[in-house]
């Protein structure tokens, strides 16, 4: 059954707006968690605009069902993860100045690197995921890296889902096939949403885990935080 794992990122974007303590991340962390969440997600980057490292360590001791921490390991990051022992890391090829993710590994061409990160994370005892887009090669790539996990970076899929969904879907179909015959876990993210979510999971009904941020933020707005985790739990938990 796939679990919901919530972002905070956009929690912490308000409050660094702002300054001070106000939305408290940490906060908000258990209230996710409270209302349904099956796991917390984090993206601190280096110039830390939402999420601090301060607020991964606050963040960790809290947390009842399972922590992600996903980022680019560059060694500042490396190191905090190994400090923290988060349950999954999800290493993500974001440059420095990126608004947020919006590729892949490419796991060929970055093998050897990304071996040797897989393995310092496995040694810890931290399930390690490897974000890739719909690419049974990358999938595969990954499978080689040493990796348990690949998270399907799935904007493409939302944005052809209103006008085609079945196009949208195939390629992430192929690359999920991948991963199972790779005998690696399946987790999605990135601008699944209400609409789109519950044919994700119904194609690909095996996936893991999905990590959702912005879209939760957005909807709580209006429907208020507890309703909308309860929302998109009803769209992962159709089995």
């Amino acid at each position: 059954m796939t679990r919901l794992s919530v972002n905070i990122n956009k929690i912490a974007t308000i409050r660094n707006a702002r300054g001070g303590k106000m939305p408290d991340v940490a906060a908000a962390a258990s209230a996710c968690e409270r209302f349904g969440a099956e796991g917390i997600t984090v993206h601190p980057r280096p110039d830390e605009r939402h999420i601090r490292y301060s607020d991964v360590r606050e963040i960790k001791p809290l947390i009842t069902t399972e922590f992600n921490i996903e980022g680019n390991p560059i060694p500042s990051f490396i190191d905090l993860v190994n400090e923290v022992r988060p349950h999954q890391v999800t290493l993500v090829p974001d440059a420095e100045d990126a608004i947020t993710s919006n590729a892949g590994w490419d796991t060929i061409r970055h093998k050897d690197f990304l071996i040797d990160v897989c393995k310092e994370f496995k040694a810890h005892g931290i399930r390690t995921s490897i974000f890739v887009g719909a690419d049974e090669a990358m999938v595969e790539g990954a499978a080689l890296c040493g990796c348990d996990r690949v998270e399907l970076y799935t904007e493409p899929y939302a944005e052809l889902f209103p006008s085609d969904k079945e196009a949208a879907v195939a390629p992430f179909i192929k690359a999920a096939e991948k991963a199972r015959e790779c005998g690696l876990g399946l987790n999605a993210g990135h601008d699944l949403n209400l609409d789109n979510l519950e044919f994700f999971i119904r194609s690909i009904p095996w996936t893991d885990e999905v990590s959702i941020g912005h879209a939760i933020i957005c909807d709580a707005l209006y429907m208020g935080l507890e309703e909308t985790i309860k929302a998109y739990l009803s769209k992962v938990k159709i089995f």
